[in-house]
């Protein structure tokens, strides 16, 4: 199975989600140059929330693509999960979006805030599919 490596702000919201998965997880430091020097090189699936209230500039924390400027980070992400809010709108997930296209990596799922129940059932089962595909 994959890792999952994850940002999360000090709201803790994307932590409390990822915890619910049950799988091995590790977080992206709050410091973004903390950030700048973190390594995993496992294969994991990327939990990124979404910022910005829709601007494409700001939408992707700062954390993350210092994360994901590491060229070995980047090629171990083998699947997104997009948090937010649907409050944003069409950039609900931006986040996701954006950091699928550019590693041409599969969007696994949107998902508000920490997620319902229903939600993580289906993270699991997509998680387990995509594991098999490997």
């Amino acid at each position: 199975m994959f890792d999952v490596v994850y940002f999360s702000s000090v709201s803790e919201n994307t932590k409390r989600l990822v915890e619910k998965l049950g799988l091995t997880a590790v977080r992206i430091p709050l410091k973004t140059e903390e950030a700048a020097t973190f390594t995993h090189l496992r294969d994991s699936v990327l939990v990124v929330p979404t910022y910005g209230s829709g601007d494409e500039k700001t939408s992707v924390p700062k954390q993350v693509i210092k994360f994901l400027n590491n060229p070995d980070n980047r090629k171990h992400i083998k699947g997104v999960i997009a948090t937010g809010n649907t409050n944003f709108g069409e950039s609900y997930g931006l986040a996701g979006d954006i950091v699928s296209a550019k590693l041409g990596v599969p969007l696994i799922q949107r998902v508000e805030l920490l997620g319902t129940p229903e939600d993580v059932a289906q993270l699991k089962e997509r998680l387990n599919k995509l594991w098999e595909l490997r």
